[in-house]
């Protein structure tokens, strides 16, 4: 029960490595919220889990306050944040020059922006917890530079800087900051990408098999936990070997 009553907020959980997440958390003991843009089924995930379900829409400052709100009204307070929400499905095969522009900023809005505005929200109850702990997800694509892939890259290298930046500013108030950089892996979001850059993944990997969300889970409840409390600021490639940090 490594996490046992603690009191979980999951954006982008109603689906693949969120639903992983907030399930792997109410294991452990938490309870937890899951916040998502997608009504339907995030309420039946929550349903189905035994979590809380609040609409937050990571591209409306108004709705990601409101919507942090209601998860903390519905879990009494606010001790870890897993900012996993993102724009991913469907984003991948244009080249640098064939990015379109409305594209690039509805990634940089919901990605970057999104993961700064929700952290912000929590942090009413995040200070309250007295050992308040967020956790961001990025992605090792921004530690080797995937291609035709550059708005997803950029955003994720933002969000490992970020949780820098945030864990300076955020530690005298007792909350522990860090970041986690999971490789490619099979869910919903990833679908769409072709067959060979699976291959890519799995050949290149030091332990050569693909990526399942339970292989990340295990990092991030731990980084929730008070075992890591005096960790942060911290980046932690869970990758199977692909990139070494």
């Amino acid at each position: 029960m490594l996490l046992k009553d603690k009191k979980i907020v999951v954006t982008g959980g109603a689906r693949g490595l969120g639903r992983a997440f907030a399930e792997a958390a109410i294991a452990a003991g938490a309870h937890v919220a899951i916040a998502d843009v997608l009504e339907e089924r995030g309420r039946e995930t929550a349903k189905e889990t035994g979590a809380h379900f609040a609409k937050i829409d990571l591209a409306s400052p108004e709705s990601i306050e409101s919507g942090m709100g209601l998860c903390a009204a519905a879990l009494g307070g606010i001790d870890g944040l897993i900012n996993n929400g993102a724009i991913a499905t469907g984003i991948g095969g244009k080249t640098m020059e064939d990015i379109d522009i409305a594209t690039w900023d509805s990634v940089m809005t919901v990605n970057v922006r999104g993961t700064w505005l929700a952290t912000r929200a929590a942090l009413p109850w995040l200070r309250q917890s007295g050992q308040g702990k967020v956790v961001n997800i990025a992605s090792d694509t921004a530690l080797w530079g995937a291609p035709r892939l550059m708005h997803y890259v950029a955003s994720k290298g933002a969000i490992i800087s970020m949780s820098r930046s945030m864990a300076r500013e955020l530690g005298m108030h007792g909350i522990a900051v860090n970041c986690i950089a999971p490789g490619l892996t099979l869910v919903e979001a990833t679908e769409y990408v072709p067959a060979e850059r699976h291959q890519q993944y799995v050949s290149g990997r030091a332990i050569n098999r693909a990526q399942h969300p339970d292989d990340i889970c295990g990092a991030v409840l731990f980084l929730l936990s008070d075992a890591a409390s005096f960790v942060t600021g911290q980046l932690l490639p869970v990758n199977g070997g692909f990139v070494m940090n």
